[in-house]
């Protein structure tokens, strides 16, 4: 059974919006019109979005923001929502929720906010701590997910008859190779250079870890990947591997790909998983470099790249993702934080990217991210509990959304040497929580 939506106007952001929130997380099919008389004569489930109530049908009052081409600074009145805040408050009677639920969703999964504020890192990275959800204590929180289903419950109230979607919770492990080995396969001048580092640092340590490494009496402590096929096979996993392959910069450091043993790995990775593009550091906004990086991979495993996540999560919205789209890349792992846990684009689906410059929905899907393992580690300065302990509430807030919990890792950081001991059973006790 079909819904009508009346609006005041008809554009590209409400369709993607309503096509997001109504068609893809409630599964409802619906149409938009504008016609006021066909609206009152339709005899089915109906939603008004507009300025202004005309009848007893529920009604979403809306703000400008949908019916806008250009991009401007927002500004609009923060409303607490069950357990969440949300922005585009609005008032008066017979508002089916105090907020312009369909702008609210736009403004975070358009990441409207990257476009307007210049706060960046050091790497160039859109702060988390400059977004609207950080600053309200909602980053944890899949906001969209959680208003889709208070949206439905709303819907259904006055409709009993409409049917909606029960999602389904899904987990997608992926997996950064930034440094596929950390003492092998580095060539003669990066293996002189290592030992000559440690002995200038006085690392008696690392210098005894290299030698026995290199002479075959110890596993270099970067693979980890047969801990990872172990954990595929006995959870029938489909992961992702992200595959760095720049050349050698300050910070991109792994094996050069014309490696035999590099090579090898790959394609053995591609056996058990799916395998995407990881941009270099240097490749960043430069699309002759990420070409030449794509056509590598795409050589090595002999067939088509249209995954990607950036190296060190460096974005830049729109260029990155236009960049991406030029080279027939078609879904994106990049839409997270590395400061911060949560989620990038208030949602934990995928969803569509917005080109909000060109003022259009693209072909080019994005998977945001909830977790990365270095956030915590790194950023945060969890320990293994307290990072386990961060890991569940997130799994439990995209459980309850029936949402899609996708973690980032490395194979460093299963190595379990140094700074990530303890981390591999850490990330098996998540997978066991993840499927308990």
């Amino acid at each position: 059974m079909k819904m009508l939506v009346l609006v005041p106007k008809v554009t590209g952001r409400v369709i993607y919006v309503f096509d997001l929130m109504l068609k893809q997380l409630l599964g409802i099919d619906f149409d938009l019109t504008t016609d006021a008389e066909s609206f009152k004569a339709y005899d089915g489930p109906k939603l008004h979005y507009g300025s202004q109530r005309i009848g007893d049908e529920p009604f979403v009052k809306a703000v400008d923001l949908l019916f806008e081409r250009h991009i401007h600074e927002q500004s609009f009145r923060t409303v607490d929502f069950e357990g969440t805040k949300a922005p585009y408050a609005v008032f008066g009677n017979g508002n089916l929720m105090p907020f312009d639920v369909f702008a609210a969703s736009f403004f975070l999964v358009s990441r409207y906010e990257e476009y307007l504020s210049q706060v960046r890192d050091q790497y160039g990275r859109f702060r988390a701590e400059a977004t609207w959800m950080y600053e309200n204590g909602m980053l944890l929180k899949p906001l969209v997910n959680i208003w889709s289903v208070a949206l439905g419950n709303r819907l259904q109230s006055v409709y009993p008859e409409l049917v909606i979607k029960q999602m389904k919770f899904k987990f997608v492990p992926t997996y950064d190779i930034d440094a596929a080995w950390a003492y092998k396969h580095k060539g003669l001048y990066r293996t002189l250079g290592g030992f000559f580092k440690d002995l200038a640092a006085g690392d008696r340590e690392n210098l005894r870890e290299r030698h026995q490494v290199l002479r075959g009496k110890r596993k270099d402590p970067f693979d980890s990947f047969d801990f990872q096929f172990d954990l595929q096979k006995e959870f029938k996993l489909r992961p992702i591997y992200f595959i760095l392959c720049g050349d050698y910069d300050t910070n991109d450091k792994n094996i050069s790909i014309r490696k035999t043993a590099f090579q090898s790995l790959i394609k053995t990775l591609g056996d058990y998983a799916d395998v995407g593009i990881h941009p270099s550091f240097s490749s960043y906004l430069d699309i002759d470099k990420l070409w030449i990086e794509i056509e590598r991979l795409s050589e090595v495993l002999h067939r088509p790249i249209t995954k990607s996540r950036q190296h060190f999560l460096r974005m830049n919205l729109p260029r990155s993702y236009q960049k991406l789209i030029e080279l027939d890349i078609s879904d994106d792992y990049t839409m997270g934080f590395a400061s911060q846990a949560g989620f990038r684009a208030g949602i934990a689906d995928t969803f569509r990217f917005y080109d909000l410059e060109n003022d259009m929905v693209t072909n080019l899907l994005v998977h945001p991210f909830a977790l990365m393992d270095g956030t915590m580690r790194d950023y945060l300065k969890l320990d293994v509990d307290a990072s386990s302990a961060l890991a569940k509430q997130l799994v439990d807030e995209v459980k309850a959304v029936g949402g899609t919990f996708i973690y980032l890792t490395h194979n460093e950081t299963l190595g379990g040497e140094k700074r990530w001991v303890g981390w591999p059973e850490m990330y098996r006790k998540l997978i066991e929580y993840v499927y308990q």
